[in-house]
Formats: C-alpha cells, structure tokens, sequence
C-alpha cells in the first residue's frame, strides 16, 4: 500500500507506478514492501534536495508530497519528475521524458538529478528551489485554502503577541506605524 493518497491530482501517477511496481517483501531492492525502482543514490540524492521533507516510498518509487498531493518523484537512475505550472527555467537541463506523466500539459517535467554542467553548489540550490516550488504548486492543487504553506504550517504565522489597543483590524485597513515590542 502506498502512503500517497489516492485524490484525482496523483491518479495518472499512481496508474503508472501501480504498473510498474513488484511487491517484494525482503532482499536487497526491497523499499517499504516493494521492489526498488530509483537507483539507491538518487534516493539519497532526493534526501539530499529536500532534507526537512519525508519521502514516501509509492509502488517501490520515493516520492515528496504536499497536503497529500504528489510534487517530486525520483525514478529510475537520473531522473526527477517535478510537478510545475511551466517547465523549470534555465539553467536546468532536462532529462528523458517519462510519457505519460510529462506529454504536454500534464504538469510534470523531468530534470537531471546533478546538473553535471552547474557548479555542484549551484546544482544544488537551483534544484532544491525548484523542489520548493513544486512542493508549493502541489499544495496549492489541493483545494484548500491558502493558510497553510507547502509543509502544512500556517502560512502567515504570528511572530509573537503584539500590544496594542486592542481593536481589530478589519479587511484591508493598512496597520499603525506604532513601536512593536
């Protein structure tokens, strides 16, 4: 069973994983029940990427999520799939489509894992942003309204209490320029 929940926004992929997967309950490619299907370095490449975010093992392949939405899969040897609105900016280079995820229009680019031609630092922070955005992209698909951000938290958290007088702010009456302690 898959810990990425079965909602329309993850159906096509979990259709294409459910196909590709093997149950496998013990041995060297075993991942939480089934047969491995991203090679072990890629995995710990993921982790790497996104290391505050939990990956959760679908169908043998990991994957990141937000509010319950797929955003990042890890598949094969060299492959990421993100899940964007457009497809990620230059630098990054593309790597080999996986149909039918990335045919036109349905939302998911492949990027090579390690960007070999970028500076190794930069390769990382370029494709951990580009994770961030996917994971935010993913959350805003669920449907739920905006007050929470692509890991769940509150989206506007209060910084400590304020004083003040005490009245409410209505609607879109701008706030005092008094002192904040």
């Amino acid at each position: 069973m898959t810990p990425l929940p079965d909602l329309p926004q993850n159906a096509a992929l979990l259709d294409l994983l459910r196909q590709e997967g093997v149950p496998q309950e013990s041995g060297a490619y075993a991942y939480e029940g089934w047969e491995l299907h991203t090679h072990p370095d890629l995995v710990e490449r993921l982790e790497d990427l996104a290391p505050e975010w939990p990956v959760l093992a679908t169908f043998g392949v990991p994957v990141l999520a937000a509010k319950g939405i797929a955003a990042v899969v890890a598949k094969g040897t060299d492959t990421l799939l993100v899940r964007l609105p457009e497809a990620p900016a230059e630098p990054l280079k593309a790597a080999e489509p996986c149909p039918p995820l990335t045919d036109p229009g349905e939302g998911w680019y492949a990027l090579g894992p390690w960007q070999s031609e970028l500076p190794s630092a930069e390769s990382q922070r370029l494709l951990s942003l580009v994770i961030q955005h996917a994971l935010s992209y993913a959350a805003s698909l669920s449907g739920d309204d905006d007050s929470t951000d692509w890991r769940g938290r509150p989206a506007q958290a209060p910084r400590g209490r304020q004083r003040g007088r005490g009245r409410g702010r209505g609607r879109g009456q701008r706030r005092g320029r008094g002192r904040r302690r």
